[in-house]
């Protein structure tokens, strides 16, 4: 923008050279009244921009220009310039679209930005208040500013938001003005008129955020808590991005900004209705998604007398679906029309709180559909109120002492799960045709039944009594095993916690039926009898074959060696933990085999088998490219999160290592071999013991040592596995007389800023240099010879997926300058080990 704003003492200056002063003020004037835009950010009276022009902010972070969304329409929009995706951010003409090339954009007499395009006139900005040097300048923020000679803002594109939300833009209201900055989605993906989605802030709801579809209501962030908004948990990765709510008497608003003003960002409304708040990761060259809102599966809204359960909507029980679009659009009507006065109520529980289509006189609601009406009354009185009004379709009575009730049509009910703190009761009004018949005829069945219910169960009882009284003096009997060649492995796999108990020299197992025991005829038959041939391996604990099932699918069965000393404690340990967890990062077990003394497991198959043959093969280790080893080593730090954080207690492996990682046929890791897992109730932290299992070159040092073990022994193990994966060195290979091990290695290429060195050879070019840099940082931090130094999984899995955490230098490893691990024994060769070590 040029600056007319010149001292006295240049003025004076240019009184002692007129021939200068003439020269520099005609080259102000061709540069800003020779009618058309160059390059600036700022667009003077009297210029125009045509369809090949731009305004470029200052910093080059946005650009304002006419740009077609794939067709041939032009739409004048700001867009982000530093990005290869060019991300439109505002739209001027949402709902007027121009074709050819002929339109400009201008500052017209009477101070108001406009479009003309031969005789068409649109109009951008509002009432300038003022007509007197007005400018239009593109501001780093993308804020688009209509600014009067004192550089006061008269009119901003912020003010008309379109599908996105930029930092320090408003989604409020103004009490005063009733002004409403919101978002709103566009038509289609080329079409950025208004779609059906709105995003604003209701002034009725604590100023929830709130997600418009037309004029319903279909999703509410929940109120404001002072840092979050309570429904949208994802808003605590602040380190990122700073929310605020702001309020005065004059106006209400949320907005947020960035803690790094560098960083790029984006908040979009796209135009299936979701919300997502992205970063731009520049060594990756695409968006980061942080969190996308709402969750909800069933999409948008249920319809009429409908709920969403599960990932569907689905009618209420006494309501079937109109026009065959069950839970949705039309909803669904009643089966049985209404009497008003010899109706009924059904029960449902652990709701949300629905809304009604019909609005209360009282009601300030400016919505089409309206909140329960609320008054205090007691149980019964609530009940017989809603019973006596023909209106009324549904009542609730809470802890609180107020009845709700709702009249009209019931949108937007959500069946929530037991344990959800949000879930109500409520009692939905239906005709009394619909409980029964017949009233005396009813009374006298139930006179019938009662009975004769009584008499079964007393005979069934005292059969049940017996039964069990001879087969505790029979001694308890394995139930019967299943034939493995008929398993169907898409079914349920459960477990309780009680599967396995007692000592172990009590001989006696409690299965939980729900665990499927297949005999051992059968699983020989799938092995064809454990030949050769169908051996994948020998691990620690007994071979490992494949077996097929009669539908062809391929299973693996673990076959627990009988000279193992130790093996009935670890099938014990490993059946418990596998059968309870559920993750896409950790091995299914399917089921086990007990019989004639045998102790087997039963697995998916991972037809690619482990991560140490491609790492260390030599015939297939040109297949991981760096694409692969990156979708690894984040899947093995996703399932080691959930062990020892989101599953029901916490886990640690105590063995994680290349060859217990598999890998399915798409080259997703697996976590498996949990037989020296240890399960720590939620306050428990670290334990000790006096057996330390485990595998040299992955132990972490106070294990090793001390035997204590904690979530961090797994993270140190994760940082070896970690450097193996993208160097394709084992650990306890020699590299140089200083170093004896990879740890040692990395860490001296770390120091000496050689980083490049490390990598794997076969990956050559694909990594880029900020990329080798962060991967072996975040291994090296892992490996830290102090537990309480090495991050958790969870802030592994930040620093690997979200290029922006900052990273901390790393402390010197462990076993970066070892020999040897001096008294150690009952290593195997073949690095699937129990080992016993003394500490030095």
């Amino acid at each position: 923008m040029v600056d007319f704003n010149i001292s006295k003492k240049n003025m004076a200056t240019m009184r002692k050279f007129p021939c200068i002063s003439l020269l520099i003020f005609s080259c102000l004037y061709l540069q800003v009244y020779n009618g058309t835009v160059s390059a600036t950010d700022t667009l003077f009276p009297a210029q125009n921009m045509t369809a090949s022009g731009q305004l470029t902010s200052s910093a080059n972070t946005f650009e304002l220009g006419f740009f077609s969304l794939g067709s041939t329409n032009l739409y004048l929009v700001i867009r982000m310039k530093n990005v290869p995706t060019k991300d439109i951010v505002w739209v001027a003409n949402r709902d007027l679209p121009f074709t050819g090339s002929s339109m400009i954009l201008t500052i017209n007499g009477d101070g108001y930005l406009v479009i003309v395009n031969d005789r068409t006139t649109y109009r951008v900005s509002d009432d300038p208040s003022s007509s007197q040097n007005v400018s239009a300048t593109l501001l780093d923020s993308g804020n688009l500013v209509l600014r009067n000679g004192n550089l006061d803002i008269l009119w901003q594109s912020f003010d008309y938001p379109s599908n996105m939300f930029l930092p320090g833009m408003k989604l409020g209201y103004n009490k005063k003005t009733g002004k409403v900055w919101s978002l709103t989605s566009w038509l289609d993906e080329e079409d950025p008129n208004k779609g059906m989605f709105e995003l604003k802030m209701d002034p009725t709801n604590s100023n929830a955020v709130i997600l418009m579809r037309g004029s319903v209501p279909i999703w509410s962030s929940g109120p404001w808590n002072g840092h979050i908004f309570v429904s949208m948990p994802e808003m605590r990765l602040n380190y990122i991005f700073n929310y605020s709510l702001y309020s005065d008497e004059n106006e209400t608003y949320f907005w947020y900004s960035l803690y790094k003003p560098g960083t790029i960002t984006r908040f979009i409304l796209d135009v299936e209705g979701h919300m997502k708040e992205s970063a731009w990761l520049e060594s990756a060259q695409e968006w980061n998604l942080f969190w996308s809102q709402p969750r909800q599966s069933c999409g948008d809204i249920c319809g009429s007398f409908s709920s969403c359960s599960g990932d569907s909507c689905q009618c209420l029980k006494g309501f079937y679906p109109l026009e065959n679009r069950q839970g949705q659009n039309g909803g669904c009507m009643r089966s049985m029309p209404l009497t008003c006065n010899k109706d009924g109520f059904i029960k449902m529980n652990d709701v949300s709180y629905p809304l009604s289509s019909t609005q209360q006189t009282n009601a300030t609601n400016p919505f089409p559909y309206s909140r329960p009406q609320v008054s205090s009354s007691h149980k019964d009185s609530c009940k017989e109120a809603c019973l006596n009004n023909c209106s009324c379709s549904a009542y609730a009575y809470n802890t609180s002492g107020h009845c709700l009730r709702w009249y009209g049509d019931i949108v937007d009910l959500r069946q929530l799960s037991s344990k959800d703190p949000n879930g109500h009761t409520i009692f939905i009004k239906l005709s009394g045709s619909e409980f029964n018949n017949g009233r005396g005829a009813s009374k006298y069945l139930w006179i019938v039944a009662i009975p004769a219910v009584l008499l079964v169960l007393l005979q069934a009882s005292y059969v049940v009594i017996r039964w069990k009284k001879s087969f505790k003096n029979k001694g308890d009997r394995e139930d019967p095993s299943q034939d493995i060649l008929l398993f169907d492995m898409e079914m349920s796999i459960t477990t309780s916690s009680g599967e396995f108990s007692g000592s172990e020299n009590s001989g006696k197992q409690r299965k939980d039926p729900a665990f499927p025991l297949f005999s051992f005829a059968s699983v020989s038959t799938a092995t064809e009898n454990f030949s050769l041939e169908n051996k994948l391996g020998e691990g620690g604990f007994g071979p490992v074959h494949k077996g097929k099932l009669l539908n062809g699918k391929e299973i693996a069965v673990k076959r627990l060696s009988k000279r193992s000393g130790q093996g009935l404690e670890e099938l014990k340990n490993e059946t418990m933990l596998i059968a309870k967890l559920q993750h896409r990062n950790l091995v299914r077990l399917l089921g086990c085999c007990l019989e004639h003394g045998e102790k087997i497991l039963i697995y998916e198959f991972m037809p690619n088998k482990s991560l140490d043959l491609f790492l260390f093969g030599s015939d297939i280790e040109g297949l991981l490219d760096w694409g692969t080893r990156v979708r690894i080593i984040e899947g093995i730090a996703q399932g080691l999160l959930y062990l020892h954080q989101y599953s029901r207690l916490r886990i640690i492996h105590r063995d994680l290592k290349a060859s217990n990682i598999l890998l399915d046929n798409e080259m997703n890791p697996k976590i498996s071999d949990f037989g020296l897992a240890r399960m720590f109730g939620d306050a428990k932290l670290q334990a000790n013991t006096n057996r330390i299992v485990g595998t040299y070159g992955y132990m972490s040092p106070e294990y090793a040592m001390e035997g204590l073990f904690s979530i961090k022994s797994d993270v140190f193990s994760f940082g070896v596995l970690l450097l193996e994966i993208i160097s394709g060195k084992k650990n306890t290979g020699f590299y140089r007389c200083s170093s004896l091990n990879l740890i040692g290695h990395a860490w001296e290429l770390w120091k000496g800023d050689r980083v490049v060195e490390l990598m794997d050879p076969k990956l050559k070019d694909q990594i880029p240099c900020r990329m080798q840099q962060r991967y072996v940082n975040v291994a090296l931090l892992c490996v830290q010879e102090m537990a309480a130094d090495r991050p958790t999984m969870s802030e592994v899995v930040a620093m690997l997926t979200n290029e922006l955490t900052v990273l901390n230098s790393p402390k010197k490893p462990a076993f970066s300058n070892a020999r040897n691990m001096t008294n150690s024994s009952n290593f195997s060769v073949n690095n699937v080990t129990v080992s016993l070590m003394e500490p030095r």
